[in-house]
């Protein structure tokens, strides 16, 4: 294959777009492990999977953010468009497309909330008091004898505490003094602690803190009364509460802030490297010769790292590929319903227009006229029938004898029923019979007298 033009042909070993696509990736979330970025919130996509597809946009630009269903059930409020949102997660690259976007472990409301005005609020007037000036702080010992612990028994920042002492640290005693660190109670808990720290009088240098959380969570840090006693303590404090990006009103009052309780630990404990001189160059041996087989170590578990892929990316990317399928399944049925619908009303309407009613009511019309027609021709049919019979009638009665009776003849029978028209026809002796116009006479022949016909 050749190209003509500016365009170079492909050379043998150029990469393939998947090759190309997997080593951005890889090369997108070996560089960014974490990231937060804030923006308005922008085409917010919530499919039936669960998962939430939106950009996050400023002025300028914008970058795509998946926010799988595992992690936005943890949210109380679902965000909406426009939104001004901070958000935490990795970069990465959706391969199947080439797009650049951030998986987003973390979503919080961008902005001065209530709860941040009540912060910016108490952290001014304490400010104004003099309760952060750095002249009142007082010095974290380089040795301490004991160390205090304010936090939580159960949760992962005392563990960290105390892993980080025991490994740098093991032979300082160290007390805790339990509290809750998050809701209602806490304010008070954290307060009596410090209290009780006080009145032990064993620690000379104290932590207080908790692990990360939302601004929620870590409120009770900034509550007044446990600022005022933090700043009343006559034992040096150390704020450790959250991650770093995290930020309190306990970290301005406190002596020293640390940006995690792990950070706290190492900055209150000794370095024990000095009391182990002796064994230094031992140690420094061993040191570089485990250096070198961690890095071969290391070599080989990133060749095999970036042979394998993480199966949850696979299903992630099916996830959101099937996302981008069922939505244009959904657009397809949409268009087509609709056609079916425009085509359906077309047919109603033709429909409409052909109706057999609109045809049945028109003949029924035509056949009322018929019946009109038809009524109307029959009686001007039995009118003239009715005169023809009349005049039949008055013509038949003027001919029939009957009434010529009426007018006083009668018709003469012989015995034999035969009607007697000439008196030659009888003999005396023989009984006739005389019909009147009303009733009959029987009678018998006496004599008979002949009358001449008028012919002679």
């Amino acid at each position: 294959m050749s190209f003509t033009g500016d365009s170079a042909p492909i050379r043998p070993g150029a990469l393939t777009v998947s090759e190309l696509n997997r080593q951005a990736r890889h090369l997108l979330e070996t560089s960014f492990m974490q990231a937060w970025v804030e923006g308005e919130l922008s085409g917010l996509s919530r499919p039936s999977s669960g998962h939430w597809y939106f950009s996050l946009k400023d002025d300028r630009c914008q970058v795509r953010c998946a926010m799988f269903r595992g992690v936005n059930q943890r949210l109380r409020d679902i965000p909406k468009e426009g939104d001004q949102v901070r958000i935490r997660g990795k970069v990465t690259l959706y391969e199947n497309r080439g797009d650049f976007q951030i998986i987003v472990e973390h979503l919080e409301p961008a902005g001065l909330g209530a709860l941040q005005q009540a912060f910016e609020a108490l952290k001014a007037r304490l400010q104004a008091e003099g309760l952060f000036a750095v002249e009142r702080k007082k010095p974290i010992p380089g040795m301490p004898r004991h160390i205090g612990v304010v936090t939580s028994p159960t949760g992962a920042a005392i563990h960290d505490i105390l892993t980080v002492l025991g490994r740098r640290c093991p032979g300082i005693p160290v007390t805790v003094y339990p509290t809750a660190v998050q809701g209602q109670a806490a304010t008070t808990g954290i307060v009596d602690a410090i209290a009780r720290a006080v009145r032990h009088n064993r620690a000379d240098v104290l932590i207080i803190g908790r692990g990360g959380g939302s601004l929620e969570d870590l409120w009770c840090f900034n509550e007044e009364a446990v600022a005022r006693a933090i700043a009343a303590c006559p034992i040096a404090t150390v704020s450790a509460v959250g991650h770093e990006v995290d930020v309190t009103i306990a970290d301005f009052v406190a002596d020293l802030r640390a940006p995690t309780p792990s950070a706290a630990a190492e900055k209150v404990s000794p370095d024990q490297a000095a009391w182990l001189s002796r064994l230094e160059d031992t140690r420094l041996r061993l040191a570089a010769a485990a250096g070198r087989h961690l890095r071969q170590l290391e070599n080989r578990l990133s060749h095999i790292a970036a042979r394998l892929r993480d199966p949850r990316r696979d299903l992630q990317e099916k996830a959101q590929r099937l996302d981008e399928t069922e939505l244009r399944f959904r657009q397809a049925m949409s268009q087509q319903l609709n056609g079916r619908r425009t085509r359906t009303g077309h047919l109603e309407q033709r429909l409409l227009a052909h109706r057999p009613s609109r045809h049945i009511s028109e003949r029924f019309a035509h056949i009322e006229q018929l019946r009109e027609r038809l009524n109307l021709t029959l009686n001007r049919q039995l009118e003239r029938r009715g005169e023809r019979l009349q005049s039949a009638a008055r013509t038949l009665h003027a001919v029939s004898p009957l009434a010529t009776l009426g007018r006083g003849y009668a018709i003469v029978s012989s015995d034999s029923q035969t009607v007697v028209r000439e008196a030659g026809s009888l003999a005396p002796g023989d009984r006739i019979s005389a019909r009147l116009a009303r009733g009959r006479v029987d009678a018998e022949v006496i004599a008979i007298r002949a009358e001449p016909t008028g012919k002679d």
